[in-house]
């Protein structure tokens, strides 16, 4: 099978075809038949499962299928997959970062990128952090970020430019609530057809045989000893030792996971059997063409004849980034959660979805084509002025949001205590 060359996905990019679509079936790594169990969401009236399960019709037939991988879940999994490509020095285009080494209480949190933060460049995360010393948003990249629009992209392009394939809503900038709205070309979703919600059981024998009666339960005055059976040694509310737990279970032995559970089945959230599972990807290449660039990558305006040539280039290296993400992330495996672990039946392709209804042309999907794909595409934006800097754009946290993060972690301790 052939490989997707950078001749194609420019014609395909310049309109020849709609979209770059990748199909993948998978089974269950325990086999046809084996149970899997998707993400859990809270149970709304008249609900009976916590499961994400659609109700559709083929052919006539009603079937009930799972969402196994939601499509923020996907898009995570395909951000990763290009940071991990990046960071390997696979592929090459700027990620912005912010550095929480420079402060030894925070250096945990090593470097977030734009790929890993929820809304990536327009994220608050770099909102409140410095940019040579200046807070983003009002440093000359920041003013132009936010004056970006898809009329006019060359800001986010240069900055970031994953954020125009996996989509950016600039919310948290100046302009607030009306800040440009980028949508997302890429979008991915994994769900299991001929969905059976089925159930699991839950119980546990306490080696100690501690009894739920055995004795009250109190929080220790000093956080670091968690608990105590000695009123004295109490935390004190109102004159009065304050027991562990909440009404219902206050005081108890099992607050603190000593004792017994009882035997239970869960029938609302006891894992689904499926005929098989399905990934579709899709990055659209119509919404890439929505995109402008009325200026070269260095801030110049582009000369009207020059324009469309530089916008076709710029398309296409982001159409280059979203193949990249597509081949990456196959390399990922399908490891969605615990006990969701998926396997695909076939070795996975690409196929260039055209315009007129025809059949899809396919090519092989793996990481080696799409590198090469990428640097042809990437050398071929350079070229017109379209090219990326070399190096990422580095922020630091702003002293206002690393006292933040330390407080929020503070309060997160005396939570945790109260709760145990």
């Amino acid at each position: 099978m052939s490989t997707l060359s950078f001749a194609a996905l420019r014609d395909a990019v310049a309109g020849s075809h709609v979209a770059v679509r990748s199909r993948t079936t998978l089974q269950p790594a325990g086999g046809p038949g084996d149970k899997v169990f998707p993400s859990t969401y809270g149970v709304s009236a008249g609900a009976s499962t916590k499961y994400a399960i659609e109700h559709h019709v083929v052919d006539g037939v009603p079937q009930a299928r799972v969402v196994l991988g939601s499509v923020a879940d996907q898009a995570n999994r395909h951000e990763l997959a290009l940071l991990e490509a990046l960071e390997a020095d696979d592929i090459r285009f700027p990620n912005p970062y912010v550095d929480f080494t420079i402060d030894p209480d925070l250096a945990d949190l090593g470097h977030l990128s734009a790929l890993e933060a929820p809304h990536r460049l327009a994220d608050a995360i770099f909102r409140d952090s410095l940019l040579d010393g200046t807070l983003f948003r009002i440093s000359d990249l920041g003013r132009w970020v936010t004056a970006a629009t898809p009329n006019s992209a060359t800001a986010v392009y240069t900055a970031s430019p994953a954020a125009l394939v996996f989509g950016m809503w600039d919310s948290t900038g100046p302009k607030g609530g009306m800040g440009s709205k980028f949508q997302r070309a890429l979008v991915s979703e994994i769900v299991g057809l001929d969905a059976q919600v089925g159930v699991k059981v839950g119980s546990r024998m306490d080696p100690l045989r501690i009894e739920k009666s055995a004795a009250m339960v109190y929080e220790h005055s000093d956080p670091e000893q968690g608990w105590t059976l000695d009123p004295a040694e109490a935390r004190q509310e109102k004159g009065k030792p304050v027991a562990v737990g909440n009404k219902g279970e206050l005081g108890r032995p099992s607050v603190i996971n000593h004792g017994n559970v009882t035997p239970s089945i869960d029938s609302a959230a006891g894992g689904v059997t499926i005929s098989e599972a399905v990934q579709t990807t899709v990055l659209s290449l119509a919404a890439l063409r929505k995109l402008r660039f009325v200026s070269s990558s260095d801030g110049k305006p582009l000369a009207p004849g020059a324009r469309r040539e530089a916008e076709l280039a710029a398309r296409t290296a982001l159409a280059a980034i979203g193949v990249a993400a597509i081949a990456y992330q196959h390399d990922q495996d399908y490891d969605l959660r615990s006990r969701c672990l998926l396997v695909p039946t076939a070795p996975p392709v690409i196929e260039l979805v055209p315009r007129d209804g025809s059949a899809p042309l396919i090519f092989e999907s793996s990481t080696k084509a799409a590198r090469e794909l990428f640097a042809a595409a990437a050398a071929a934006a350079a070229a017109v002025g379209m090219g990326w800097p070399i190096e990422a754009a580095r922020f630091v946290p702003a002293p206002k949001l690393c006292d933040l993060i330390k407080r929020s972690r503070e309060a997160a301790q005396v939570v945790s205590v109260g709760d145990d």
